[in-house]
């Protein structure tokens, strides 16, 4: 049953993160080595602070070129109105958010600690598994 299905079931549990003070061209760098479209952004503790995505990406990177400016830090491009979810949350409820949200991934907190990361393609992975 899909409902039965929850984050912890389908999410990455091995995330590619940054931190805020990291370098928009090393950020970018990653995101091609690991075939990623964003990733979390944390603190030194490990604290969620913020998504950093292709799209927060190539606008400043693109003006910075055309500005003939350095490059920004990734806190500088990082959206920092992130939409969580738990473990706990439901593939169905998951799904649903994603079809009122811009997101491609939402991050999955566990008592305020990054566990995992759920994208829209790891929802279709799921629901495919049950078919």
């Amino acid at each position: 049953m899909p409902s039965a299905i929850k984050a912890a079931d389908c999410m990455v549990r091995e995330l590619v993160t940054v931190r805020p003070e990291t370098d928009a061209y090393d950020a970018v760098a990653l995101l091609l080595k690991h075939r990623i479209s964003g990733m979390p952004v944390v603190d030194e503790s490990g604290k969620l602070v913020g998504m950093l995505s292709e799209r927060d990406c190539l606008k400043t990177l693109l003006d910075a070129q055309y500005h003939n400016m350095p490059t920004a830090k990734v806190g500088d491009l990082m959206s920092t109105d992130v939409r969580t979810i738990g473990p706990e949350t439901g593939i169905v409820e998951i799904a649903d958010l994603f079809q009122h949200v811009p997101f491609r991934r939402l991050p999955v907190l566990d008592k305020g600690r990054l566990v995992g990361q759920v994208s829209r393609k790891d929802v279709l992975r799921a629901i495919q598994e049950i078919r």
